[in-house]
């Protein structure tokens, strides 16, 4: 079956997306020891929440056009899949985060594991960017993913100058 998003029902799984990784960031900050790491865990966190609103906020400017649906969907249906997609795919909050993280991690690898989840959301909006058609909004998509591709370079700063700091010690 071949579905086709609008740009309005993208910006609802995106917001969905960084609620999950706000979510995944403030558990892993719960279970690392060290509270440097556990302070970036929740900037980041804090990060992800104004995200979400700002895809809530792109989400308020959408042309009249691109918010409507391209398909017959009475039962909102569409937009439950979508949620169930952003719930499974990008940072799962049904997973529990100490599967992943056994709080013996460094700096370096907490950030390497971010970067990770991070990438995965990339994948994820290119993915979903073929679903939406220029004239519904293409565009929104585009501007996702270029704030997804923001936080890397973030997170990859922020190794560097874990790195610089690990040198200076040693």
């Amino acid at each position: 079956m071949s579905f086709e998003f609008n740009a309005d029902e993208i910006l609802a799984m995106a917001e969905q997306i960084e609620r999950n990784g706000a979510r995944f960031y403030r558990r892993a900050a719960g279970l690392v020891k060290d509270p440097a790491v556990s302070r970036l865990l929740e900037e980041l966190a804090v990060w992800e929440d104004g995200h979400q609103k700002a895809f809530a906020s792109m989400r308020h400017i959408l042309k009249e056009r691109e918010s409507q649906p391209t398909t017959f969907d009475p039962e909102d249906e569409t937009l439950l899949y979508l949620r169930a997609m952003a719930d499974g795919h990008v940072f799962d909050v049904r997973i529990d985060p100490t599967d992943k993280l056994t709080g013996n991690e460094s700096a370096r690898d907490i950030l390497q594991m971010a970067i990770g989840q991070e990438k995965d959301s990339i994948v994820f909006y290119l993915g979903i960017r073929d679903m939406v058609s220029e004239v519904m909004g293409k565009e929104k998509i585009d501007e996702i993913i270029r704030e997804e591709m923001h936080h890397i370079g973030f997170l990859n700063k922020e190794i560097v100058a874990l790195g610089s700091t690990s040198q200076l010690a040693g």
